[in-house]
């Protein structure tokens, strides 16, 4: 079918491309780490571009500017006894460049912020974007990653979460006084910043962040913590559907997001059919979730449509493949009465029939991140065993190795679901 042509994989943008900024609040307070000029306070330890020249390590190493603690001689840089305690951090200097650097920790967080040493960080489809450069309006350089669990380290002022204590990090950063966020909806704050987006991430070991955006992990790895932000994408456009239990679902696009989505139908009660392009993903979909319902993509979809629902279309469609065709092709499978949840999000414009669209008298929904309530959501039904996230995990790697693994996997992408990184932990 014309209308699924494109891999499912570009589901994973779907943050709003707006202008990136360069403030770092993850890396603490204002300037902390930036020089005052805007340069990265970074000392480059190993470049990913192709193959990865042998990493250099040692207490002097040759960088691009210095810190301002530090004394310059001769091209090298010697740190200073007053300086701030060094991290690593994995940044995408730009498209097809990844760097593991040096930088200050975080300093103390300001009153309302927690420092925390990072666990463990998702790698999502919008990283492999930005690695690609396809995401839209983003400035490099950028520290990636937003799927984030954490420990706190400390609290400022104000915050009451005691060292140790295991979170679930919400990367949204949200304004708190515009109009979405006055109606209890941060997600889709007019001013929002996701952390590795629009401001520094969490490929690094230490990020402060403010405790509103932080969830208690209890009963999770932290391993599986940080699985919540890429589910919550699933469950939150679940529950913007209002589809009851016994309600027929049809989720297009069986990657990542997708997989949440499905996932997330099937706890709320639906009856849940995949379409993808790929039999293969399909068929991964039914050996490892149990979806055993399924449509390949094909000049017969529609058919295979009717035949699922006996001509009547679904009731709840989820379209998670960030592809414009795909979602405008999803308006037919809708039944009259029924819904449309676009998940993702792209840059073109959206068309389709009006007569079509009202003689059902459907409902079309954008779903965009997730709140507090999925987040909460997610991590129970984890707790539970509601959520087989041993079997959504595929790959895992270090913070050491992310530059050449994430690089690897942006093009070899068989068999991969999730990867994460174990920072820490």
């Amino acid at each position: 079918m014309r209308g699924l042509g494109k891999p499912v994989e570009q589901a994973g943008c779907r943050h709003r491309p707006g202008r990136a900024t360069g403030l770092d609040p993850s890396f603490g307070p204002p300037h902390a780490g930036r020089r005052a000029n805007g340069a990265n306070l970074s000392v480059p330890i190993d470049v990913v571009q192709g193959k990865s020249p042998r990493p250099v390590y040692g207490e002097r190493v040759r960088v691009r500017g210095s810190y301002p603690h530090e004394q310059n001689s001769g091209g090298m840089t010697q740190r200073t006894k007053n300086a701030r305690p060094v991290m690593k951090a994995v940044v995408c200097r730009e498209p097809g460049v990844l760097e593991t650097v040096e930088r200050p920790s975080p300093a103390a967080p300001a009153p309302g912020w927690v420092r925390l040493a990072v666990s463990h960080v998702g790698i999502c489809g919008t990283d492999y974007h930005i690695f690609e450069g396809k995401h839209p309006f983003l400035e490099y350089p950028r520290v990636m990653g937003h799927e984030i669990s954490a420990t706190v380290i400390e609290a400022g002022d104000g915050a009451s979460l005691a060292a140790g204590t295991p979170v679930i990090v919400n990367p949204y950063l949200s304004c708190g006084q515009c109009v979405a966020c006055r109606q209890a909806k941060p997600n889709c704050c007019t001013n929002i910043k996701v952390l590795g987006v629009h401001t520094d991430g969490a490929f690094c070991e230490e990020i402060s962040v403010p405790a509103g955006n932080l969830y208690p992990a209890k009963g999770l790895s932290l391993e599986a913590a940080a699985t919540t932000e890429f589910l919550a994408i699933g469950a939150h456009a679940v529950r913007r559907s209002l589809a009851g239990a016994g309600a027929r679902a049809l989720v297009i696009g069986a990657g990542p997001i997708g997989l949440g989505a499905a996932i997330f139908s099937r706890i709320a009660g639906h009856a849940v059919t995949l379409l993808d392009t790929s039999a293969e993903r399909l068929q991964m979909a039914a050996e490892r979730f149990g979806f055993t319902s399924g449509i390949v993509a094909s000049e017969g979809t529609a058919e295979a449509v009717r035949e699922k629902t006996v001509g009547d279309g679904f009731d709840v469609v989820f379209d998670a493949t960030g592809y414009g065709p795909s979602m405008e092709k999803a308006f037919s499978f809708v039944a009259h009465g029924g819904a449309l949840v676009l998940v993702s999000v792209v840059k073109d414009d959206i068309r389709f029939s009006d007569p079509e669209f009202h003689k059902r008298e459907m409902m079309l929904i954008g779903s965009r991140n997730a709140t507090r309530a999925d987040f909460e959501h997610v991590a129970e039904s984890i707790a539970k065993g509601l959520v087989p996230v041993d079997k959504l995990i595929t790959h895992r790697t270090t913070l050491a190795d992310a530059p050449r693994d994430l690089a690897r996997w942006a093009h070899e992408k068989s068999g991969l679901i999730k990867a994460v990184i174990r920072v820490g932990g």
